[in-house]
């Protein structure tokens, strides 16, 4: 029997995403720009699996890529493929992202405008305001769609999108591309 309070994490985030900007907040990093324009191109011309990762406030550069396949993979090939590693958590598995590419470090303390900073332990759900944000992309020309299920069991056809976000505050930015 699952708790309310579980309940609201895992269905808060859901349901805040459809409140969410449909763009990622404006950066003054030339880097960032530089990514988001690369996310666009690639997504806009891959017939594989585009991947796309963005790592918001926690600084860094992003990952674009194309998947070359001609048939359905799982979400966690696509990242393996296009060289993303992504860690889970202890209590939920590959279900949840708790770090991609090692991020947030298991030393890195993230900080969040109002809220109480803290250290990713990986060991259950992340805090609703600091959480890598999973997002699927139906077709090169749909919009970004909040994923309607964990990593470990997304399934993704050629033409379709992955992206991944880290996302503090009340917003969460749809991955540029």
């Amino acid at each position: 029997m699952r708790s309310p309070l579980l309940s609201l994490l895992l269905v808060g985030p859901l349901a805040l995403s459809g409140c969410a900007a449909a763009t990622p907040a404006p950066t003054a990093d030339p880097t960032a720009a530089a990514s988001a324009e690369a996310s666009t191109e690639a997504g806009a011309e891959c017939d594989g699996i585009g991947v796309i990762v963005d790592f918001g406030t926690l600084g860094g550069e992003g990952a674009s890529d194309c998947v070359d396949t001609g048939s359905a993979i799982a979400a966690t090939a696509a990242l393996d493929e296009a060289g993303v590693t992504t860690e889970g958590s202890v209590e939920w598995g590959d279900q949840i992202v708790c770090r991609v590419d090692e991020r947030p470090g298991p030393d890195e303390t993230v900080e969040v405008a109002g809220e109480s900073s803290f250290v990713e332990s990986c060991q259950s759900m992340p805090p609703a305001y600091a959480y890598w944000a999973l997002w699927v992309k139906p077709s090169a020309e749909a919009e970004w769609e909040y994923a309607q299920e964990g990593l470990g069991t997304l399934q993704l056809e050629p033409g379709q999108s992955v992206g991944l976000v880290y996302t503090t505050g009340t917003e969460t930015p749809t991955p540029a591309g």
